[in-house]
């Protein structure tokens, strides 16, 4: 075909889009705002529930690129305008790209968790995100409190930003349990006489192996999952925490002291899919994220002719689930340029 697809988004999504389309003799172009591609699994160390290691999902998506993507890294979208043929986009560098359809992966950005004041992150010092911890993981360096300590006692607190009416996200970001299972299991690995202890709302182990995943981590490994939402965490002079909650299952109040807070946070709508939204008018639901022409039947679809939907766009997703997606919109695209070239 002679009709070119812009792909607005280069994370899991829009690199197993491009792939696919390219596969078809699709030319595509690939456009990243950050100066490399891969998007939030760059920053994973090893993925659930097989912990394999992030970089191998990379060096497959990589595998499937061709001359037929032409990546533009490092240059934004400043503007969106419908044509006679299509659209004409114009980039921060004033480039402008003609597409006969465009695909939107600008996926997901994670929840600011300083906007949970009570529960301390940028005010103590041993409070920190499953995003950060994730990076400790990678970087192989060790698991230390801020004075150099190896922590006896850490503490993941779920639903960080999810499932949560105060900050406005009534929605399950899906993969934070099973994250915080993870972490907790490696945490095991590397400080074997570490406490973890893992409070959750509801434990929400959807997907195949995320239950077996969860089974681990108690029988083999001790961690403690206790039933209750953080209330309150404060610090000790000695820099340790005070954390307070409720065993709902218990119905007993309960204060514990840990040396190191994890906070699971959840996925919100990235910047930049806000903006792609005014440039084209597209419709969101009730949690920010783009809204599909029919959740059933054309999922990949928006309400515009020409504009399909990708991976983490479309609300919160796992990598499995994110790459099946692509490659569906993949067809989705394919089928509506062969409507183009025939009609």
């Amino acid at each position: 075909m002679n009709k070119q697809v812009v792909v607005i988004g280069a994370g899991v999504a829009g690199l197993t889009v491009a792939g696919a389309l390219a596969e078809q003799n699709i030319k595509v172009i690939l456009i990243e705002k950050e100066a490399q591609t891969g998007g939030h699994v760059r920053n994973w160390d090893r993925l659930f529930p097989s912990r394999r290691h992030g970089s191998e999902v990379m060096d497959f998506l990589d595998s499937n690129l061709t001359k037929q993507v032409d990546i533009r890294r490092g240059v934004t979208v400043s503007s969106i305008v419908r044509t006679q043929n299509g659209f004409k986009v114009t980039l921060a560098n004033d480039d402008e790209i003609d597409a006969a359809c465009l695909i939107l992966s600008t996926g997901f950005q994670l929840f600011n968790a300083a906007k949970k004041e009570e529960y301390g992150y940028g005010i103590y010092d041993n409070v920190i995100t499953s995003a950060e911890l994730e990076s400790i993981f990678k970087s192989g360096k060790e698991i230390a409190t801020k004075n150099g300590k190896n922590p006896e006692r850490v503490a993941f607190i779920h639903c960080v930003g999810s499932r949560d009416e105060k900050v406005g996200n009534l929605y399950c970001s899906k993969v934070c349990c099973v994250t915080g299972v993870k972490q907790a299991i490696e945490i095991k690995e590397i400080l074997p006489h570490c406490e973890v202890f893992s409070f959750y709302m509801d434990l929400r182990m959807y997907d195949r192996n995320f239950e077996e995943l969860y089974y681990e981590a108690q029988q083999k490994w001790g961690v403690n999952f206790i039933r209750g939402r953080l209330s309150e965490c404060a610090e000790n002079p000695d820099h340790t925490l005070i954390i307070k909650t409720e065993d709902t299952l218990t119905g007993k109040p309960l204060k514990m002291t840990v040396d190191l807070v994890v906070l699971l946070v959840g996925f919100t709508p990235s910047a930049g899919t806000g903006e792609i939204v005014k440039m084209l008018g597209l419709k969101t639901g009730q949690d920010g994220f783009i809204a599909s022409a029919d959740e059933h039947f054309l999922d990949n679809n928006t309400d515009i002719p020409g504009v399909f939907v990708t991976g983490a766009v479309k609300g919160p997703a796992c990598i499995v689930n994110t790459i099946a997606d692509a490659r569906a919109t993949a067809q989705q695209a394919a089928k509506y340029l062969f409507t183009l070239k025939t009609g």
